[in-house]
């Protein structure tokens, strides 16, 4: 199950040519960036006791992960049509937090 911010980091890091960064010089924020755009579609970091995920999403798909769960909010700190953040208190089964970084993934390298 994905508790831990090493558990999201090391997921995102699978993904081919993809790197960890740490561009507010705070620790608490540490994102997965896509080699060639340098652009960034895993963001970490802890709120309210809780590790929380920022992936970038398509509209459509954003509102049906709120929907569904509750644990799945707008992103915070970014725009609210695109990005929704996942809070890890452990209700969304790890195969949908999976599919949601990829798509993220997919969404920032241009393959959707």
């Amino acid at each position: 199950m994905f508790k831990t911010r090493e558990q999201a980091l090391k997921y995102g890091l699978s993904f081919p040519d993809t790197y960890r960064d740490a561009p507010f010089h705070d620790e608490n924020w540490q994102l997965v960036r896509y080699k060639v755009n340098k652009k960034a579609f895993l963001w970490t970091y802890e709120k309210d006791g809780y590790i929380n995920l920022n992936v970038k999403c398509d509209p459509i798909k954003a509102l049906f992960w709120r929907d569904y769960y509750k644990s799945v909010i707008p992103g915070y700190h970014q725009n609210k049509d695109h990005w929704n953040t996942i809070i890890l208190d452990g209700s969304i089964p790890d195969s949908d937090i999976k599919l949601m970084i990829a798509e993220s993934y997919d969404l920032i390298t241009g393959r959707r």
